[in-house]
């Protein structure tokens, strides 16, 4: 598979452009339009979804599948590759009570509401082929504000978000489904009662820029079925504090909210470097090639020792650093623990816990950037 840029969404051989819609389902038509008639690189979806209530589902097929067949339309107008775009590619939102809604009024349609969209962006956006384009044009205004907040937590650098406008008398026109490339005329509507020609409307997209923190959340929440409240509440304790507590006989730590086991070595590791910066000590250097560190290695034992036990695995690791640390030795062990940290507490929120380095005396030395007071060794309790 060759390597594509993010800055290149048109080139995924997976492209979806995710609709959500109310009453209106003109803004799919105008949305496709801006996207693979009015911009460039042209963005030309290889499938479209949309989410919208049982009212919108039915206005969308009526509309735009059948009678006018507005969306087929558009595509002949302007010669559009072929988009995957039928029923099925409707999803109705379905209330607490297992039924469809016809509209979203109560806390209780919100909630569920979040949960679906949520849900959907996260399951396209695990596909590492696609590119996901999410319009929040349409339907009510928590919709996209769910879209949105959805795609800052699992949207990655090749998918986009927007919202299209289009010019007055145009906008909102029951009638009116995209600039056509011929005169088309349809009836004013409201206060302008003078005839309106479908090919002098603008449409115009407006990019919007969100924060991206998937690569900075635990893989927990990335994988796990999206539940609005809760994937909201892991978030906010991944942020959380940077406090550090180590708890050698439980063999685990905690960072900030969340608690997790390290291998013992890894752990002795931090518990070493952590010990120091408590204590505000010195940060330590890698040992010189062929020059193993035996203050390193007693330091290290000390933590190591505690974390084992009496298991008989201990003996190799004591055998291996009997003369001193090696540069491999520290090496490979500050490499694993800084990728497994990332890896259970995403790359922004592990950072205060990794380890980091600097120069001291011309020589890299390497340690931790935490508060000494914000060091704890004690028992962890289960959570």
């Amino acid at each position: 598979m060759s390597k594509r840029l993010p800055d290149a969404p048109h080139e995924y051989p997976r492209r979806i452009l995710l609709t959500l819609c109310g009453l209106t389902p003109q803004v799919v038509t105008e949305t496709v339009f801006a996207l693979v008639v009015d911009s460039c690189p042209s963005f030309v979806p290889t499938e479209i979804r949309l989410i919208t209530t049982k009212k919108g589902a039915q206005k969308a097929v009526s509309s735009l599948l059948e009678g006018e067949r507005w969306f087929h339309r558009l595509c002949e107008a302007y010669q559009i590759p072929e988009i995957r775009f039928s029923k099925d590619s409707i999803e109705t939102l379905v209330g607490p009570d297992g039924t469809f809604l016809d509209d979203i009024r109560s806390h209780e349609d919100n909630e569920t509401t979040a949960n679906q969209i949520m849900e959907r962006i996260r399951r396209f956006t695990n596909n590492a082929d696609s590119a996901v384009h999410v319009s929040m044009a349409g339907g009510r205004k928590t919709m996209g504000f769910f879209a949105g907040y959805a795609l800052s937590l699992y949207g990655r650098k090749q998918d986009r978000l927007s919202h299209v406008l289009v010019s007055t008398p145009f906008e909102s026109h029951p009638d009116f489904f995209y600039p056509t490339p011929y005169s088309h005329l349809i009836s004013g509507s409201g206060d302008s009662a003078c005839t309106l020609d479908a090919k002098d409307a603008e449409v115009t997209l407006a990019n919007i820029d969100f924060v991206r923190l998937r690569g900075e959340l635990p893989q927990s929440i990335l994988d796990g079925n999206s539940i609005w409240g809760e994937t909201i509440t892991k978030a906010q304790k991944a942020i959380g504090s940077a406090v550090l507590t180590i708890d050698l006989d439980g063999k685990k730590i905690k960072a900030g909210h969340k608690t997790l086991k390290l291998p013992p070595v890894q752990l002795a590791f931090l518990a070493w470097l952590a010990h120091r910066r408590s204590e505000d000590r010195n940060w330590v250097s890698c040992p010189n090639e062929g020059a193993p560190e035996l203050e390193h290695s007693n330091e290290f034992l000390s933590f190591y020792r505690i974390i084992i036990g009496t298991m008989g695995s201990a003996e190799r690791t004591v055998d291996r650093l009997q003369h001193g640390m090696t540069r491999e030795f520290f090496s490979q062990t500050k490499s694993k623990l800084i990728r497994n940290l990332r890896k259970n507490l995403g790359n922004l929120y592990a950072e205060p816990y990794s380890v980091k380095d600097d120069i001291l005396e011309r020589r890299k030395v390497f340690g931790l950037t935490l508060k000494p007071g914000n060091i704890r060794f004690e028992a962890i309790d289960c959570e």
